[in-house]
């Protein structure tokens, strides 16, 4: 087992995902750390949401007002019935449900010194200017970490102060860097040549500190305390005094090392006239003043300005214009704006804000990560009705008594009825779908009459879930069924429907032309990018709005894809995997990234495939008849002489195994690329990322050979359904007592070096071995069918499972890439390293969840609106780690589609009616006269997927009876079929005049069905 009890340990079944955000000593800081929130409107329960799901010590809510109406607009543990109760009070048990290891209280009384000496970090999210001044000093006193947070309509702020001897002990979430040495001169300063793995530049900047490994000649830099950089290109940099050292010869890796950092911060007093604002422009110190002449408004007239109410944005202009001497710096319109909707209180704002202060705990918390330095302004203006359209007025933006009071002043009544009435689809229910959901029921997205949400998702909750899905409890079950019951009881009046399916080729009789057609819009929240583009691709088939989000770490990204306005869905390149090159994996591994993956390959190609290949042989009589390599079919035959019989043969199995990877292979390997080959005179082959290998010797007494063992002799009994004790004392009896065969040298095997060399590679069968090998596993077959082989034979495939830490998947694996990697002086992988690699773990938290979600949804505001221009949508790009929040406008569409000098983009088709001139369906005659007549197409070829429906190469009798037929005949659904037939049949074209680079769009043939 991996995830202890004991008090004070951490639950990694629980936080297995954050694990690899933060790490465990960051995790035993938070869990250490006391934590308050003051203000539980929409901002403050999500910050509190955020790092209750994050496991930090304790957590108190405070507030000593009661819930109005326009607190559910973003309070998603509010309800109807909680109106004119405390909101502390109200909040609490919902937030203490989130994690059981968090004890949450509620505090209603005025914060006092003493009581806030208890805390280790303090929250304010909704306090008048007054009170975040007086408590700012107290905690810059104390050295308790201070965050301030707000939102205000469509605009918000974030402070922070951790006080003026702040270490942070991780600034950067990115893995250090690391090259490969080329050259070290002596000098002073020392100048180093190196690259990365691909040959590329260094990667490194000024001001990092390295460390040095593996280096020949210069060996004094081996092991060194951490040096300061200077780069002078993208292949060189500086690293100090190397004068006295001895001269450089070959090899070496340069490393990144993290260095500890002091941060000083000033309290908000004396912040707030000089504020140190992040990405400093007009707009950030324009909002500055916009809050700061807020706080003297309310002071003045005890409430926020109205909405839509010219005065009182008027006066708040004014105020503003008295706190700077720069008027030119002030933009007054958006001052003005601000007052017109800074009455507002929306989910998406506080979702976003929400996030970015919460993740602003966790640093205060644990020192990972760098902080706020000290004051970030964000505002979503632009969510408006642009300008010409929509006039909201201070009627339609006044209060009603509703739960989406606090949306309404922000956009009127009349577009929360059109919100009401959007149909959506949400694809897939885990971390970004439920802060979809929980920020849909607030907005009241489907919540009137005709509005509808779907969410699909077929997985399971896995315990894994609960840290960053505030819908989910450990006795739910299934995803989308429990998301969407969970969003009923926030807003009853959400229409919202479950179906536990996913969305692909194999489900589109369920999600066919009827259901998209009805949609307004789909949200994609998923984390396969395969899946996430075949989302995109019916998006542009039905001419759908999609936002598609995704996150890894304190990484997150929202694109808005909208039909004939911007480009289709692009996977953000920092979220993208490159492959490794085979015969790196195979034959030259730098690093631990690379011996983990050959390990997960060799995963499967011990324990999964030869067993499935096995079990075809038994059950399929064809198997045989089909064309397989021979490497597959030698494959079969060992696994059938090799079936144990016992656990000492599982043990022997297993040594052997290890003697021909660990030792026999790297001999052989060696022998074709002795230590001192050179590729060139005087360039020596092992250099680089090339690690020159040795070889191992087994040893009983070395913990990780005997974990390989112990590993690989359990799974090959479990594939041979072999019920054997895991006995390690009896294992180290069989390895004392049998002889290991003796190397011998591989004789005319080519290794190869490259990626071109790999592909050169002959891959000639040999037709008799083949046939030999053939006609032994059909004798053998016969055998056993003579003596009835039944279920005994039969072998069990063995699946990787990263999620259960007792089947000893990640043991082996962790164990025979350790071994890998010490053949190649690599250093080894830990136990959760090696599972979030081999189970290509995505790091995730509910901090960027979060924020993500409401970026999202922003997004989503406009597409309700219909906005038009390109210029008011957003793509956007955040790392909270930073923190970094990169907003900009999506790109138009490129031309996908040429004929001619005509170009079009991916969203155009040719549409055509499929009910011809006498109210019949169409004919394909028909179509094709269409196609020439309205379109000017001289048609060649029509082909609907893989089919041919027409091709002018036919015989003229098959073309004739073809074009006779009509369109419903040739794609009509099957009589007795439990789907609907096609509403939209969709067609691809070749014409007679058709160039090579010419792609003509789609043709979309609407079919008469009802």
């Amino acid at each position: 087992m991996r995830r202890s009890e004991s008090p004070g340990e951490i639950d990694e079944g629980l936080y297995s995902r954050q694990l690899y955000v933060l790490g465990h000593e960051a995790m035993r800081r938070l869990a250490k750390t006391a934590v308050l929130v003051s203000g539980m409107k929409g901002l403050g329960v999500e910050i509190a949401k955020n790092i209750i799901l994050a496991g930090v010590k304790s957590v108190t809510v405070h507030d000593p007002g009661n819930t109005q109406w326009s607190d559910l607009s973003s309070q998603f543990f509010l309800s109807e019935s909680d109106v004119g109760r405390n909101r502390a009070m109200a909040s609490q048990q919902h937030l203490a449900e989130l994690n059981s290891y968090v004890p949450v209280t509620a505090y209603t009384m005025e914060l006092s010194e003493s009581f806030l000496a208890a805390f280790q970090v303090v929250v304010l999210s909704n306090s008048p200017l007054e009170e975040q001044l007086r408590i700012s000093d107290i905690c810059h006193g104390r050295s308790i970490c201070f965050i301030l947070a707000d939102t205000k309509g469509l605009a918000g702020q974030l402070f922070c102060d951790f006080g003026e001897n702040f270490v942070v002990d991780e600034p950067s979430e990115a893995e250090p860097v690391c090259a490969y040495i080329q050259h070290i001169s002596q000098g002073m300063p020392g100048v180093v040549t190196c690259r990365d793995g691909q040959g590329h530049g260094h990667g490194f900047a000024d001001g990092d500190f390295v460390t040095f490994s593996d280096v020949e000649g210069m060996s004094q830099l081996n092991g060194c305390k951490p040096r300061a950089i200077r780069v002078l290109d993208e292949f060189t940099l500086e690293i100090g005094d190397t004068g006295s050292f001895a001269p450089y010869q070959h090899g070496g890796v340069i490393t990144q090392v993290k260095v500890p950092q002091l941060h000083s911060y000033e309290p908000l007093r004396a912040s707030l006239a000089k504020p140190k604002i992040k990405a400093m422009d007009d707009r950030g110190h324009s909002l500055h003043l916009a809050f700061r002449a807020l706080h003297t408004f309310t002071a003045e007239m005890g409430r926020l300005p109205r909405p839509r109410v010219q005065a009182d944005a008027e006066r708040l202009l004014e105020l503003a214009r008295g706190l700077t001497t720069h008027q030119e710096l002030l933009d007054e319109r958006l001052v003005r704006t601000f007052a017109q909707v800074s009455a507002g209180e929306l989910s998406p704002m506080a979702a976003l804000l929400g996030g970015l202060a919460a993740q602003e705990v966790l640093k205060a918390a644990s020192g990972k990560f760098l902080p706020l330095a000290q004051w970030l302004y964000f505002d979503a203006l632009e969510c408006l009705p642009e300008q010409g359209t929509t006039l909201l007025t201070e009627e339609s933006c006044a209060p009603r008594d509703s739960r989406y009071d606090g949306q309404i002043a922000v956009f009127g009544a009349d577009f929360q009825e059109r919100l009401g009435r959007q149909k959506y689809l949400v694809v897939g229910a885990g971390a970004i779908g439920c802060e979809l959901l929980k920020n849909f029921a607030m907005i009241g997205l489907a919540a009137g009459e005709g509005g509808s949400v779907t969410v699909t998702d077929m997985d399971t909750i896995e315990r894994s879930n609960l840290s960053r899905q505030l819908l989910f409890r450990l006795r739910d079950k299934l995803k989308s069924e429990t998301a969407a019951a969970a969003v009923r009881r926030m807003n009853p009046m959400t229409r919202v429907t479950a179906q536990p399916h996913h969305v692909g080729p194999d489900t589109e009789t369920l999600y066919g032309d009827d259901f998209f057609m009805a949609l307004d819009g789909v949200t994609n929240a998923l984390d396969s990018m395969q899946s996430r583009a075949y989302v995109d691709s019916l998006c542009i088939r039905y001419l759908k709005p999609l936002l598609d989000s995704g996150t890894e770490g304190t990484k997150g990204h929202v694109q808005v894809i909208v039909p004939h306005l911007t480009q289709p869905f692009g996977s953000p390149l920092d979220l993208t995997e490159s492959a490794v090159p085979l015969c790196t994996l195979r034959h030259f591994p730098s690093t631990i990234e690379h011996t983990l993956q050959w390990a997960r390959d060799e995963f499967d190609g011990l324990f999964k495939v030869p067993a499935e290949n096995v079990n075809k042989f038994l059950e399929d009589p064809a198997f045989l008849e089909v064309q397989r390599t021979t490497q597959d079919l030698e494959w079969v035959r060992s696994s059938l002489q090799e079936k144990p019989r016992s656990w000492p043969d599982c043990v022997r199995w297993a040594r052997q195994r290890w003697e021909s990877l660990y030792r026999h292979t790297i001999l052989n390997l060696l022998h074709a690329f002795p230590p001192g080959h050179e590729t060139s005179p005087g360039v020596p082959f092992w250099a680089g990322p090339k690690r020159c290998p040795r070889p191992l010797e087994f040893d009983c007494n070395n913990s990780t050979h005997m974990e390989y063992i112990m590993a690989a002799a359990s799974l090959f009994a479990q594939t041979h359904r072999l019920q054997v004790p895991r006995d390690r004392a009896a294992a180290r009896e069989t390895l004392r007592a049998m002889a290991v065969p003796p190397f011998q040298l591989e004789v005319g095997v080519r290794i190869p070096v490259t990626e071109e060399e790999m592909e050169e590679v002959p891959v000639g069968v040999d037709e008799e071995q083949l046939a030999a090998l053939k006609q032994e596993l059909a004798e053998c077959r016969q055998a056993l069918l003579e003596v009835g082989y039944g279920s005994t034979h039969l072998m069990e495939p063995i699946h990787f499972e990263k999620d259960d830490d007792s089947n000893g998947h990640v043991d082996f694996i962790m164990a025979a890439s350790n071994l890998r990697a010490a053949n190649y002086g690599i250093a080894p992988a830990d136990w959760h390293k090696s599972k979030r690699v081999a189970g290509r773990i995505v790091p995730a938290i509910a901090t960027t969840t979060a924020a993500v979600a409401g970026l999202a949804c922003l997004e989503l505001y406009k597409l309700v609106w219909g906005h038009q221009n390109l210029g008011s949508y957003c793509n956007s790009f955040l790392q909270l780690a930073e923190p970094l929040l990169a907003r900009f406008h999506p790109l138009s569409p490129l031309a996908t589609y040429k004929y001619g000098q005509e170009t079009w983009s991916c969203w155009h088709r040719i549409e055509v009616p499929g009910i011809g001139a006498h109210g019949e369906d169409l004919t394909l005659q028909e179509l094709l006269d269409q196609l020439q007549g309205v379109h000017g197409l001289p048609v060649r070829t029509v082909l609907c997927g893989v089919t041919i429906l027409y091709a002018s190469f036919w015989a003229k009798q098959k073309r004739e009876e073809q074009l006779t037929r009509r369109l419903t005949q040739l794609v009509g659904s099957p009589p007795g079929a439990a789907w609907p037939p096609p509403r939209i049949l969709v067609l691809d074209l070749v014409c007679e005049d058709q160039q090579d680079d010419d792609i003509l769009p789609p043709v979309h043939v609407w079919l008469p069905y009802g």
